[in-house]
């Protein structure tokens, strides 16, 4: 593989992937994370507003706190803002990575460093795909462990 071929069809690709995933993430935690702020300041002040008259404003100041806690739930459980840093990091590595070769700066001057490239490459994207697994398995562990079992660490 040439190292045209290779910019193409690995490095540039894995660049944009996690740059677009980055942004996916960091919108949404940014909307549901505003949502969640918003309806949080909100439901004080209309249970503030209630009394034995108004039925209806109990309904509603319900409704939102089952709303915040939803919200709360999906940021923990799909991880957007850990996800969003995660990928964000990894994007600007690789594109450090790419600016060193092509300027044949730091460890990029010798008549390696194509080799060099692809394997810092392929490393920091195996360490992302590892740490990514280990942030999902540890999650889901914590979230299925008994309650007296958390207790315990």
């Amino acid at each position: 593989m040439t190292p045209e071929e290779y910019f193409k069809d690995r490095l540039d690709d894995q660049i944009n992937w996690y740059s677009n995933e980055s942004k996916r993430n960091k919108l949404c935690y940014q909307v549901l994370k505003t949502a969640e702020i918003i309806f949080a300041a909100i439901t004080p002040f209309i249970v503030a507003l209630v009394n034995s008259d108004t039925t209806c404003l109990k309904y509603i100041a319900g409704g939102m706190s089952i709303i915040i806690a939803i919200l709360a739930g999906l940021l923990t459980a799909f991880k957007f803002h850990e996800k969003w840093i995660q990928y964000r990091s990894t994007c600007e590595k690789l594109k450090h990575e790419k600016i060193l070769y092509i300027t044949n700066s730091g460890i990029y001057t010798s008549n390696r460093s194509f080799q060099l490239l692809v394997e810092r490459v392929e490393f920091i994207i195996s360490k992302e795909n590892s740490d990514w697994t280990q942030i999902t398995v540890s999650s889901e562990e914590k979230n299925s462990k008994p309650q007296n079992e958390k207790t315990k660490n």
